[in-house]
């Protein structure tokens, strides 16, 4: 088992940043490959970035590349997502994921997953 846990959200202002953090804790995290994704009110999950087990490899959908960056520090069991020059339509709870032998955009294919924490971008 692997039990994730975000931080970080909050409310702030366009074009403000936030930085989310994920602590892995349970089996070796250090591992898995990673993922952040999110939801807002009345949508479909929404993959946002992935990360390898050893950072080497990275993946983001269209809509955050150039604003969000995707890192981990193993030796804390934590993997962030940087989030720059934020906009209204990014407001959503964000998810971190793990997933065992999966890099990429499927939820399906994520194995543990966290409570999420809220971000609201105000325009």
């Amino acid at each position: 088992q692997v039990q994730l846990v975000e931080s970080g959200g909050g409310l702030v202002q366009a074009g403000g940043s936030l930085r989310l953090s994920c602590v892995a804790s349970g089996r070796t995290v250090s591992s898995n490959n990673m993922g952040w994704f999110r939801q807002a009110p009345g949508q479909e999950r929404e993959f946002v970035a992935a990360i390898s087990w050893s950072g080497g490899r990275t993946n983001y959908v269209d809509s955050v590349k150039g604003r969000f960056t995707i890192s981990r520090d193993n030796a804390k069991n934590t993997v962030y997502l940087q989030m720059n020059r934020l906009k209204p339509e990014d407001t959503a709870v964000y998810y971190c994921a793990a997933a065992l032998g999966y890099i990429g955009r499927n939820s399906d294919q994520y194995d543990y997953w966290g409570q999420g924490t809220q971000v609201t971008v105000s325009s």
